[in-house]
């Protein structure tokens, strides 16, 4: 939707409003008109029920006031005495009608007690509230998130559950307005879709307090994505920008670099990177033994036990193996007596992102990053690169369509919806997202730039940390030493869930005291 019909459509909803409580306002003793009148309505509704003024706040936040609407029409109907069970089960069941209902033929006969209190505060009226603060936090503040692949090993691992920040960059307010609190694209155990896709309101984003920065780990909304279910590739569909599948990468080329993959190394602006010392890539290698020998059972076990290598067997000859190593293993490995050969392991040729025939996953570029107000030159040569920020990601109109512009390539020259263009202006600022587990992660190498209106947040704590190994018992599948560990920092990883521990004891030891000192009171 547009911004003007998301004006009308804002009235149309306040009409409504109007139509179905207006004699509600003149029983309180308000202007009918003011049932109307938007932010006004809220207002006035807030003292008629005599609750906080501040609630009319999260009837304006998306999908908070999904949940605030239902709560004011039950406390609307208590006040003029209709708080019997079937009239809640009524007002929520029916969206609100059972409201317009009564509005129309029974509220002259009801009688207003703006002093109605009930006898003590209902379960589901405590829950509603602890799910509306929850969601609060989940939009704005902290969310939590899963690792669920091993794109960033050893860096992070699968099974660490991180609290991931939504105000270093700046919170993104909900651009589906119509959608299930707390659940991303899809509802639990039935497993259907957990939106609406209309209405959708224009992307919009909180100031952040930080830049993305280069080798920030970030979470964002995977661009590419339009399958159905994370790890199922069925039918193509269309998906809002919001409810794209999540995806947890190192931010290693942001707006306005040049980047560049010689053999395996990444170059930034002509320089080969520099990593924090917590960074652990993994590349794969095929390694050939000495006249075609396989490794001994106990120095493939060796390997396993100490240093995690294995046998990937994809495609292996005999005496070749295929190993994800570190640079740390890579060099254990090499000094291995019945070693021969070691080189990268290659695939993609001819299929990365570009097009380009002689490009794989470890000899990639050179490519430029585009940033917001950059001119961009439109040939046959960039067009590869481009036509998705054209067609897809720059301007996006709040409809969220497949393609908002035709690109086309015509010869030598592009076409922008059937004209001729040379150039194009950026509207945003892109990034470049790759795991650290390099040959083992499906990147920006294949599907291209990361537009900012699809970055969510930045991890920044490891609350949890469970190693999927069914054949451990479930205690000693938590890896105690990543527990309540920060993600980004220098040095060697600190648990701090003694002194969280401690705090939390301390709070509860101080709580006891202080009721002991009123019951002597």
């Amino acid at each position: 939707m547009t911004l003007t019909q998301w004006l009308i459509f804002f009235i149309a909803l306040n009409i409504l409003h109007g139509l179905a409580t207006f004699k509600f306002y003149q029983k309180a003793g308000k202007e009918a008109w003011k049932a109307f009148v938007p932010f006004l309505n809220i207002y006035e509704l807030m003292a008629i029920i005599n609750r906080p003024k501040w609630w009319l706040i999260f009837v304006y936040i998306p999908i908070v006031n999904l949940l605030m609407l239902p709560v004011l029409w039950v406390q609307l109907l208590k006040v003029f005495g209709k708080n019997e069970p079937k009239d809640i089960w009524l007002a929520v069941l029916s969206l609100g009608l059972y409201v317009a209902f009564v509005n129309f033929t029974e509220v002259g006969k009801l009688t207003y007690d703006p002093e109605h209190k009930e006898e003590k505060e209902t379960i589901i009226g405590s829950v509603v509230f602890a799910v509306i603060a929850a969601t609060i936090v989940h939009t704005y503040f902290i969310q939590p998130y899963t690792i669920p692949t091993a794109s960033l090993e050893k860096s992070l691992l699968i099974g660490d559950y991180l609290f991931v920040s939504k105000y270093h960059y700046g919170a993104r307010p909900p651009m589906t307005t119509v959608a299930l609190p707390m659940v991303h694209d899809t509802m639990p155990i039935v497993k259907s879709r957990s939106y609406l896709k209309w209405p959708q309101l224009p992307y919009m984003r909180l100031p952040g307090f930080q830049k993305v920065k280069n080798n920030d780990i970030v979470v964002f909304n995977w661009p590419a994505d339009t399958v159905k279910y994370f790890f199922q590739k069925d039918i193509a569909q269309y998906k809002p920008i919001d409810k794209k599948s999540h995806y947890v990468k190192r931010c290693v080329g942001i707006a306005g670099d040049s980047l560049q993959i010689k053999n395996g190394v990444l170059y930034i602006n002509g320089q080969k990177v520099k990593y924090p010392d917590r960074v652990n890539l993994q590349h794969l290698y095929v390694v050939k033994t000495k006249d075609s020998m396989d490794f001994t059972r106990q120095t493939l076990m060796r390997l396993v036990r100490n240093y995690n290598i294995k046998e990937i067997g994809r495609g292996s000859k005999k005496g070749e193996y295929i190993m994800n190593l570190t640079d740390e293993k890579l060099n254990v490995v090499k000094k291995m007596s019945n070693v021969e050969n070691i080189k990268l392991y290659n695939i993609g040729k001819g299929e990365m992102f570009g097009g380009h025939k002689d490009w794989d996953i470890n000899n990639f570029g050179p490519i430029y990053i585009p940033k917001k107000g950059d001119v961009l030159q439109l040939n046959k040569e960039t067009y590869p690169f481009y036509k998705w920020i054209i067609a897809r990601y720059d301007g996006h109109d709040a409809e969220h369509k497949i393609d908002k512009h035709k690109v086309e390539l015509k010869g030598n020259d592009v076409y922008i919806d059937d004209k001729l263009t040379k150039e194009y202006t950026v509207k945003q600022d892109y990034y470049w997202m790759m795991g650290d587990n390099r040959s083992e992660s499906e990147d920006s190498r294949f599907w291209g730039y990361v537009p900012f209106d699809h970055v969510v947040g930045k991890p920044v704590f490891i609350f949890m940390s469970i190693d999927n190994d069914p054949n451990k018992k479930f205690l000693d599948k938590i890896r105690w030493n990543r527990v309540f560990t920060t993600v980004s920092g220098s040095g060697k990883r600190v648990s701090y869930l003694w002194p969280f521990i401690a705090l939390i004891a301390l709070y509860y030891v101080g709580k006891i005291i202080l009721n002991k000192k009123k019951d002597k009171e």
